[in-house]
């Protein structure tokens, strides 16, 4: 699932056309917060997994992609 989310929040930043430097300051954080979430070196903790999703204007299941049926 950590790939998954990482692919996830690449490919929304991306959707929105911003940098990672930009939503590393929507959440209050540094550049390289972002680039290790996309490179899968850390994953974020749910307060900012909820953050990103309302930032993407996604439910959270889709930015985890989370399936109830697995």
């Amino acid at each position: 699932m950590k790939i998954k989310i990482a692919e996830n929040i690449r490919f929304y930043r991306k959707q929105l056309g911003l940098t990672q430097g930009e939503l590393a300051a929507h959440l209050n954080g540094k550049k390289s917060l972002v680039s290790n979430y996309e490179n899968g070196y850390s994953t974020p903790d749910i307060a900012t997994l909820c953050k990103l999703a309302k930032l993407f204007d996604i439910s959270l299941d889709e930015l985890v992609e989370y399936n109830d049926d697995e």
